[in-house]
């Protein structure tokens, strides 16, 4: 089946951190396939343009941190639509710096940011999906480093291992509803996250042309390769898939 193929018609979803990069191609790619999707990010300009480009529903602001925040959207989700169906948290940050070069702040910040709101995300929607009355599919994107960890990255690999574990207890937890739960773990995706841990290196040109050698496949990700993963398990395709580690990196975990 082709993935033009898959239907995600009459379903409503949200993507968080679609501005731009992975998030915004998850958004193209639901919206391409017949879902509603709702865009937020805390870059508003850069999300009206997203919604205009990929002709999705609606744009929002939502600092992903905030208890509050993910309860208005929630709500907000809830009065325009009625229903909530498909959850991808997708929102985070992934600065470099070891253990030694790691202060507090910066732990708590990736934490924060990285971990908490898919912790906010998950229990703010379960109870609209659970009145939806179709199941429902949260997709929570961790990232190899969550399975492999890099020294270089010693706070995101935390922040992607804690969502990786997350993710299998909200599996389990709403199972009896036919909510799903899933985690998506990317491999060096060329965005701008990419570009600015190459640009660390002094010749970030290099520096890509390196990883794309030394993976398996001989190119690093493209946003669409993560976006097709994600639409997969969207889908009713994968509705027997709960709790799944989906690696999408070209073999470089191998």
């Amino acid at each position: 089946m082709m993935a033009g193929d898959i239907s995600l018609e009459g379903k409503v979803a949200l993507v968080t951190g679609a501005a731009q990069g992975i998030g915004r191609e998850i958004a193209s790619r639901l919206t391409q396939n017949g879902a509603r999707v709702i865009l937020s990010d805390v870059e508003p300009e850069l999300g009206q343009e997203a919604v205009a480009a990929i002709n999705a529903a609606s744009y929002r602001d939502l600092d992903v941190t905030s208890e509050d925040k993910w309860a208005e959207t929630i709500a907000a989700v809830r009065e325009e639509h009625g229903r909530l169906d498909i959850l991808v948290n997708n929102a985070g940050i992934s600065p470099a710096a070891d253990i030694e070069q790691t202060d507090l702040d910066l732990w708590r910040r990736v934490q924060t940011i990285n971990v908490e709101s898919v912790f906010l995300g998950c229990r703010a929607a379960l109870p609209l999906m659970r009145e939806s009355g179709d199941g429902g599919s949260i997709i929570n994107l961790s990232s190899i480093q969550g399975i492999r960890p890099a020294a270089p990255l010693a706070a995101y690999s935390a922040s992607k291992a804690a969502v990786r574990a997350l993710t299998k207890s909200v599996a389990l937890h709403a199972a009896g509803d036919r909510i799903r739960c899933n985690s998506v773990h990317p491999g060096g995706v060329h965005t701008r996250m990419l570009d600015n841990f190459a640009a660390l290196t002094g010749d970030a040109d290099a520096a890509i042309a390196q990883m794309n050698a030394a993976n398996p496949l001989g190119r690093v990700g493209k946003p669409l390769d993560i976006a097709n993963g994600v639409l997969y398990l969207a889908s009713d395709l994968s509705e027997w898939v709960t709790g799944l580690e989906l690696v999408i990196d070209g073999g470089s975990t191998l």
